[in-house]
């Protein structure tokens, strides 16, 4: 798993970057392989906003919170991102279930 954090128009200090590091570590836990997540921090008065681009394979997932304090921006966020993963999880899970009939199959 790779975290990357970059600011916009906001230096991204040690804190920040250990702090976005612990909240995106329990989203590996949903990754069959690699895991690519882009963290954006920028700061739009008076809100702070964070956004994720997450690269699984087969499939991108985006997404943007904004709150009062940098550190809630990024809570919201990783609970945000870790709902997403875990739909999609889900929904891979009962889509190539074994029970499922395969589509080529003849009714006749």
């Amino acid at each position: 798993m790779r975290i990357e954090t970059s600011g916009h128009q906001i230096e991204v200090t040690a804190a920040l970057r250990d702090y976005v590091n612990a909240k995106f570590e329990r989203l590996a836990r949903y990754a069959d392989g690699d895991l690519d997540i882009h963290v954006t921090l920028r700061i739009s008065k008076p809100l702070h906003k964070v956004d994720a681009k997450i690269v699984t394979p087969g499939a991108t997932h985006f997404a943007e919170c904004e709150a009062d304090t940098m550190y809630a921006a990024i809570d919201l966020l990783a609970d945000k991102l870790d709902r997403m993963l875990d739909k999609h999880k889900g929904k891979q899970a009962r889509h190539h279930r074994a029970d499922a009939p395969a589509r080529n199959e003849s009714f006749g």
